[in-house]
């Protein structure tokens, strides 16, 4: 099974912004632990501040990914693009966030990726990642 994560706007600063909500780990590290730990996945991993070139990722890997796993951050909640550009793919989509964005800004609480994901992980910290792969390998 092939997975992508694609990580949207500040994701990058991972391990140094906001740590009290975010922690202390860099996701660059945060993915080589979940290489180890799921073995068995070949996962890939895309970042970007740019919201383009997330939709153009999320093209992308319609043709060459079992799954997707997207943190759209900031976009989430601004982004019809976004949300228009997993409507028009088959690969399926699960949508996770770091922090519980319920309990945050109420501009945070509409998602405009949630109505075309598969699902939503929410608030479990970096391992609402691990809970999206373990929904499409099906432990």
């Amino acid at each position: 099974m092939k997975i992508i994560i694609i990580n949207g706007p500040n994701l990058n600063l991972l391990g140094t912004r906001e740590p009290e909500t975010y922690g202390n780990k860099s996701f660059e590290d945060y993915f080589a632990d979940l290489q180890f730990k799921f073995r068995e996945v070949e996962l890939s991993y895309f970042q970007s501040n740019i919201e383009g070139e997330l939709i153009d990722q999320l093209q992308q890997a319609n043709k060459d990914f079992d799954g997707i796993i997207l943190n759209a951050a900031a976009y989430t909640h601004t982004s019809v693009g976004i949300g228009d550009a997993i409507k028009a793919i088959e690969t399926p989509v699960v949508e996770v966030h770091i922090s519980n964005t319920f309990s945050r800004e109420s501009f945070r609480h509409t998602s405009y990726v949630s109505p075309n994901a598969k699902g939503v992980i929410i608030g479990f910290g970096l391992q609402s990642y691990d809970l999206a792969i373990h929904s499409f390998i099906g432990e």
